[in-house]
């Protein structure tokens, strides 16, 4: 509504431009006048001349009578309804068409008008396919302001959700950055910020009032692009696509760190877009999708830099210490050289001046980086819900935190207090002020700890994707940590890597010796393997479980399965099997079967060690004799109204297909019905005869290289949502690297 508020109040303005000194029709209907169009245009088309003077004149003045006659009401929408649309629309294209630029441009007014005024009108002109084409036809004129009116009509037009997918089906976005590329040489120079009520990233982009035109052209395409999905996004010519998303990131790093800067704002001669800072900030992101951002390192470089220099140092590593105790590697067991990984990023940092280095990059070039949620699996779905904090300044708790530890109480004090309270209504966005408070509080003897620096740095996101890979798992974080000085138990040496398992609670702290040139102080990066729920061992057995039972249904007929209660067997079973993931760790390991070590010959080390895992566990499934326990808990999670198969909803996009969206395993199994148990006892009995025979064919069943290949399906699923999240936040962190 209030974009549609902002087009009509730009029209308005436009209005008085487009006026002329030509005497006005006498007052007469609309009827009339659209008759004496039709002739003209008749006359037009006729006799083998283009646009003859006398009737170019009577043309235009029918089209100012019928602009004047629909401005002038109060109620455009009834007087929309007293003219013969059929009639109207018939000639658009035509005229549209017209070397008169007046009447091209009057024309197109009129087509921004009727877009404007009402939907079923808006639906009719984005329905007709030659209005359409001669519309987006004007975008290619050499004469300026046709090009802006015809501009000025499909970002009118662009107003409904029709509008923009019929537009976007007649190549519109291609036609607009092909001339935003052509007018935008000196437009970045002249754009400002005009701040908004709602929040940095809600400010408005102003220009120059000679920069109309790219002004109009960027907002018509930002509104397109935000409007695609990825099909129609992949559709556009990459070298077109990424010459635009060129100029979009050079805008991007202009106006970015103005953000910060309460101070900015326009003068009066400066031209409003209808374009906020988020909006460009998502199309960025969106253009961002495909692209591949970062350089990925070999998995092998990655292997031997972080885990020595023997072959079979990973190997060890996994065997002996993964998800077990603490490792240190040290850097004379690594492969340490100016090829070092790690090399591109810290020879960035200043190691005598690391804080202020990273604190003084925050203003001018990191932005918030939002979580997406684990189970996320459409990316477009994540920009809708996040589309209004996009190129938000960082964020306290989200993005960075600042605390020092209290040793006598065993508490934590934060920088910034009142952001964690629970009665803060918004978050904490950081000013420059915010900024100064930081490096002082550093010097006092806090920790600053930025999150998400894979997705501020490619030379980071090129080793948090590989070890990814490396250990099978959708995505790797990056956290850095600036430890000021103080006493510590464990002594790490400048390039050593220690390994600590999940749940091991640590901290870190300086030596009180202070080496030459350390300042004291200490810079850590934190890699965090993110082990997601469908990646544990109990997610592995679940997926197992359910491919057992989609290839039971395809091989034994609907009669045989009618007489045994499967789907609730099933949905026990699964509810078995988190009961026991709660109560033995083991199912909470990591599995590897998606690592890119894995190889599927029986001989291989890491193949033994996951057919050895998967087959412990699935013998304690077996040996579970806990019938009455599962059913119990099941139905005290009924009663309580709470959804027992949360935690493995996950399941339900496991096959799913587009073009199969409602053919969910929900369908079969994890649909809580509170009735399918039974009160009487024999039923109970009968239930549980069938319980245990289903779980002991599924445990002699199930087989390690039968479920990897659909597994694997599974994380591609997750880490290509990854990937482009990746891709579209290191886009809004262009100057880092």
């Amino acid at each position: 509504m209030e974009a549609t508020q902002q087009r009509k109040r730009n029209r308005r303005r436009r209005d008085s431009e487009l006026s002329c000194s030509s005497a006005p029709l006498e007052p007469a209907d609309a009827d009339t006048a659209l008759c004496l169009l039709l002739a003209s245009v008749s006359e037009i088309n006729t006799g083998g001349r283009s646009d003859p003077l006398p009737s170019s004149s009577l043309v235009k003045r029918c089209l100012r009578k019928v602009v004047s006659f629909l401005s002038q009401l109060d109620d455009p929408v009834a007087s929309f309804r007293k003219i013969p649309l059929t009639a109207l629309f018939s000639v658009l294209p035509v005229l549209l068409k017209s070397n008169n630029p007046d009447i091209a441009c009057l024309c197109a007014k009129v087509v921004g008008m009727a877009s404007l005024c009402l939907f079923e009108i808006n639906q009719q002109i984005a329905s007709d396919a030659e209005i359409l084409k001669s519309l987006i036809l004007g975008l290619r004129s050499s004469n300026r302001r046709v090009q802006l009116s015809a501009c000025c009509a499909v970002s009118d037009l662009s107003t409904s959700l029709v509008g923009r997918q019929r537009l976007l089906e007649h190549s519109a976005l291609e036609t607009l950055m092909v001339c935003y590329l052509q007018v935008a040489k000196y437009f970045v120079d002249s754009v400002s910020l005009f701040p908004g009520d709602n929040g940095f990233n809600r400010s408005h982009i102003t220009a120059a009032k000679e920069h109309e035109l790219p002004v109009s052209l960027l907002d018509a395409v930002t509104v397109l692009v935000n409007s695609c999905n990825i099909t129609q996004l992949e559709r556009v010519p990459s070298e077109l696509s990424e010459s635009f998303l060129f100029l979009m990131k050079e805008l991007w790093t202009k106006l970015h760190s103005r953000m910060y800067n309460s101070l900015v704002c326009s003068q009066q001669k400066d031209l409003l877009s209808n374009m906020r800072v988020n909006d460009l900030a998502e199309s960025i992101f969106r253009l961002s999708i495909g692209v591949q951002c970062a350089t990925f390192l070999p998995i092998d470089q990655i292997e031997r830099r972080i885990f020595g220099l023997p072959q079979s140092s990973f190997k060890d590593f996994i065997v002996g210490y993964w998800e077990v105790s603490p490792f240190l590697i040290s850097r004379t067991s690594r492969a340490v050289d100016e090829g070092d990984i790690f090399n591109s990023f810290l020879n960035s940092i200043d190691p005598k001046d690391v804080v202020p280095h990273i604190l003084s990059s925050v203003p001018h070039c990191a932005v918030s980086c939002p979580p997406i949620a684990s189970d996320e699996l459409d990316i477009l779905n994540f920009l809708k819900n996040e589309r209004d904090s996009l190129g938000m300044p960082i964020i306290y708790q989200q993005d960075i935190r600042v605390l020092k530890a209290e040793r006598l109480s065993n508490t934590e004090k934060h920088l910034f207090p009142e952001s964690l309270s629970s009665c803060t209504q918004s978050p904490h966005v950081f000013s420059f002020d915010d900024v100064f408070r930081c490096d002082e509080a550093y010097k006092d003897g806090y920790t600053v700890a930025m999150r998400g620096m894979e997705f501020r740095f490619k030379s980071i996101a090129a080793i948090t994707e590989g070890l990814a890979s490396l250990f099978g798992q959708p995505s790797v974080g990056l956290n850095v940590d600036t430890v000021p000085n103080a006493c510590t138990q464990i002594l790490l040496k400048e390039g050593d890597i220690l390994y600590i398992p999940r749940g091991y609670i640590h901290e870190a702290h300086t030596t009180n010796d202070v080496q030459k040139d350390s300042a004291g102080l200490s810079l850590h990066l934190t890699l965090a393997i993110e082990v997601e729920a469908p990646f544990e061992w109990e997610g592995f057995i679940h997926i197992a479980l359910q491919c057992w039972f989609q290839d039971l249904k395809q091989h034994v007929s609907s009669d045989s399965m009618t007489g045994t209660p499967y789907p609730a067997c099933i949905r026990l079973l699964h509810f078995m099997i988190m009961l026991l993931g709660d109560a033995d760790t083991m199912f909470r390991k990591a599995c590897l079967v998606n690592s890119i070590c894995f190889s599927r010959d029986t001989n291989h080390w890491l193949y033994q060690s996951q057919v050895a895992i998967l087959r412990d566990l699935i013998d304690k499934i077996n040996e579970s004799s806990n019938f009455m326990e599962t059913l119990q808990s099941l139905e005290r999670s009924i009663q309580k109204e709470e959804d027992p198969f949360r935690r493995i909803r996950w399941l339900e996009s496991f096959n799913r297909k587009e073009e199969e969206a409602n053919d969910r395993y929900k369908y079969y199994v994890l649909d809580v019905d509170e009735h399918i148990y039974g009160s009487h006892p024999e039923e109970k009995e009968t239930l549980e005869a069938a319980f245990f025979t289903v779980k002991s064919e599924f445990c002699k069943q199930v087989l390690l290289e039968d479920v990897v290949p659909r597994y694997r399906l599974l994380l591609e699923k997750y880490r290509k949502v990854r990937k482009q999240y990746l891709n579209g936040m290191l886009s809004l962190h262009p100057d880092l690297d």
